[in-house]
């Protein structure tokens, strides 16, 4: 569940809606709907914040309309349910020091991202690009103090590094062990300073041994996504810092498999349909893997009334480390 704040002036009317999310139904008027002010996955608990940051809620000049999105997964359509779940606020009138926000990281929700079948751990990075952050944070940068890692049902591993200038410093979040059933929202030891400049790159490891089909990127619970949704202050304009391949360069992935091997792919035929039609050998999968860590990248660097900071964002590199992080054998838990 997600719940956004709608940036519109006060006074401003937002159309009543509720059904399926970006249905050929959804009414116009809804694109300023997307700050996010909570987050919730399955297992999180309570979301408590620091002492010295809170999230604004409302204020005599704010606009009274917010969009909630649930989710929902019901595998065998099972009819005569109701759902009384919902997210609830507890609030001050005693502003704290600072206000806090939430930003996505990670990779973009598109069917242009899939793992082929039958991998023990396939991995997809999204980036946030130095030149992201370059325009989208202040001077002073911001501080990280809470992450939520999030992925879908095959998704084993997830952790997001953080460099600057080349340098990999302290990771933002890792979870070695990751279940979809228990997604906690983890206050970070000390707040984590990110600045202008800076490169964050979400990675997601996943399994699909299990499945004799690719899983594509979406939003169902078999597809696959990979998101942290970082909690940090001050708050910023910054609201998704999110990748993706560069359409042209997946398109020539696929001609090329069309060519070489006569694979059922077109241009006409849409990413998913195209993914499916592939022949996952184990030098195609090999082929996908190079493909994500060396292409150029299409970015959403995005305002909080969805509105991209300008830019080139179509033709963005990917972030490279050179110099990896040294972590000490007794900084880590032995894995089973």
């Amino acid at each position: 569940m997600e719940v956004f704040h709608c940036q519109v002036p006060k006074g401003q009317k937002i159309p009543y809606y509720s059904g399926p999310a970006e249905n050929e139904d959804t009414p116009k008027g809804l694109e300023p709907c997307r700050r996010v002010i909570a987050a919730w996955a399955m297992g999180a608990q309570d979301m408590v914040y620091p002492e010295e940051a809170g999230v604004s809620i409302g204020g005599k000049d704010t606009s009274r309309f917010a969009l909630l999105e649930v989710h929902y997964n019901n595998p065998e359509r099972k009819s005569g349910h109701m759902d009384n779940s919902g997210i609830r606020f507890y609030v001050t009138s005693q502003l704290r020091k600072n206000e806090a926000g939430i930003m996505e990281l990670g990779l973009e929700y598109t069917n242009k991202m899939a793992i082929p079948p039958g991998q023990k751990k396939f991995k997809l990075s999204g980036y946030c690009v130095q030149d992201c952050t370059r325009v989208g944070l202040p001077p002073a940068g911001i501080y990280v103090f809470a992450s939520q890692l999030h992925t879908h049902l095959t998704g084993r591993r997830l952790y997001t590094k953080h460099v600057r200038q080349g340098l990999e410093l302290p990771e933002l979040n890792r979870d070695n062990h990751f279940s979809p059933h228990f997604q906690e929202i983890r206050r970070l030891p000390q707040p984590h300073n990110v600045l202008p400049g800076d490169e964050l790159i979400t990675t997601c490891e996943y399994d699909t041994r299990s499945r004799d089909k690719p899983t594509i990127g979406g939003f169902s619970i078999t597809d696959e996504m990979c998101v942290n949704y970082i909690h940090y202050y001050p708050r910023t304009e910054l609201e998704v810092c999110k990748s993706s391949i560069q359409t042209n360069a997946l398109q020539t992935f696929f001609f090329l498999l069309n060519r070489l091997e006569d694979a059922k792919v077109y241009p006409d035929a849409g990413d998913r349909v195209n993914y499916v039609n592939i022949n996952w050998t184990p030098v195609n999968a090999q082929l996908l893997d190079e493909l994500y860590t060396t292409s150029p990248l299409s970015m959403q660097c995005n305002r909080s009334d969805g509105v991209r900071f300008p830019g080139d964002w179509e033709h963005q590199k990917v972030s490279e480390i050179a110099q990896p992080l040294v972590v000490r054998d007794m900084d880590i838990c032995p894995s089973s």
